[in-house]
């Protein structure tokens, strides 16, 4: 496994991940689009044990469909989106792909949220696709 690391755009955020993500995974939901400015995020989906951190983020408190909570961490300083976590996926962060300093290799596996995407992105080749959440 390459050792991957990251940081946040002002730096006071860095991390590494000590294994390969589970899964690569695009998500088009509403909050992933507000939290990151974008129309989706891609994010590798880690076991928590193998994200190491350094710096402190500040988090943000928001609720899934499913009604539990999603903490969203980012920079304080600068408002880079750096992890999420679930409550309804414990042990797991979904590390945001664009904080990672080299993102050579990456391959989504999935999207989630596909009925929320803009009309015009084309669809991954190969991915498994779900109009809301995975299941």
């Amino acid at each position: 496994m390459a050792k991957r690391e990251g940081h946040c755009l002002c730096g006071k955020v860095s991390f590494e991940l000590t294994a390969e993500p589970v899964a690569v995974a695009v998500c088009y939901c509403t909050h992933c689009q507000r939290q990151s400015g974008a129309l989706f995020s891609t994010n590798l989906i880690v076991p928590e044990a193998n994200y190491v951190q350094k710096g402190e983020t500040k988090r943000f408190t928001d609720k899934g469909d499913s009604g539990k909570a999603v903490w969203r961490d980012f920079c304080a300083e600068c408002g880079s989106p750096i992890i999420s976590t679930i409550e309804a996926m414990p042990g797991i962060v979904a590390v945001k792909a664009g904080t990672l300093n080299d993102i050579t290799g990456l391959k989504p596996g999935i999207e989630v949220y596909c009925d929320h995407a803009a009309t015009f992105l084309p669809h991954i080749p190969g991915t498994q696709r779900f109009a809301q959440a995975m299941g």
